[in-house]
């Protein structure tokens, strides 16, 4: 399986135009971070995990001419407004293009999306099948994704568990079960924004707290905001098994 991180940065995290941070201004490549979202390589089969405004681009730049379904951990715009430029994959691959979430996310791509789903559909818009779904593992290609229920202030997100990979963004709050999902990794992707307490993210040092708890081999933050600080910098604080992930970043496992 082969991960690769697409986006690592939040809305408040990318270049600002006019801005003078230390962040926008660095020259290191891992600072210039694009709207969080991961790009999965599974047994011949192509995933994505959140389709942000950023998605083309990602596409793209990335080279990736495949996608067998986007699945998606919530209904926020960041995650969900790239949608529409799945059209070039139902024209390259000739078919609908499965789309995985719960019913809330469902729902609000019913509503933003609306005329994907009219009776007299425009010749070229995109083409979607829609697919509930719970807090219970699902199959998408023969691969099995195992949800995690988790809340991003009170609203439900979820992350998911690919065999000893998970990801899990937008996240403040982890009940003790849903911990259970999360041990025996190899690889944890984990949202960690800022340094300072969030009241819908978890912060650098509550982050590193869970790391502490799940104890996976390897980890990697995403969902990062400028107020976390430049990559090296950050880097230099954190324990040898807890990296800052990057745009583009492919992880081999």
């Amino acid at each position: 399986m082969i991960v690769t991180l697409l986006g690592t940065g939040t809305s408040s995290g990318i270049p600002l135009i006019g801005c003078s941070c230390d962040v926008c201004r660095s020259l290191d490549y891992r600072d210039k971070r694009l709207r969080v979202s991961i790009h999965l390589a599974v047994n011949g089969h192509h995933f994505v995990v959140d389709t942000g405004p950023d998605f083309r681009q990602q596409m793209l730049r990335e080279g990736i001419s495949q996608l067998d379904a986007v699945i998606f951990t919530h209904q926020h715009k960041d995650h969900t407004a790239g949608l529409d430029d799945v059209r070039a994959f139902n024209f390259l691959q000739q078919r609908d293009m499965p789309v995985y979430g719960r019913a809330e996310v469902l729902e609000q791509i019913h509503r933003e999306f609306e005329y994907v789903f009219a009776e007299h559909r425009y010749p070229g818009i995109p083409r979607l099948q829609l697919h509930e779904i719970s807090n219970t593992p699902f199959e998408v290609k023969g691969v099995t994704f195992i949800p995690i229920d988790v809340l991003h202030h009170k609203l439900p997100v979820f992350g998911f568990r690919v065999n000893n990979f998970a990801y899990v963004t937008d996240v403040n709050h982890i009940s003790e079960s849903e911990q259970h999902k999360l041990k025996g990794l190899d690889v944890l992707v984990l949202g960690a924004l800022q340094r300072d307490q969030h009241i819908s993210h978890y912060s650098l040092e509550q982050a590193l707290g869970m790391v502490e708890r799940l104890q996976p081999k390897m980890t990697y933050f995403t969902h990062l905001s400028h107020k976390m600080g430049k990559h090296g910098d950050v880097e230099k604080e954190l324990p040898p098994t807890v990296r800052l992930g990057y745009d583009g970043l492919k992880l081999r496992l």
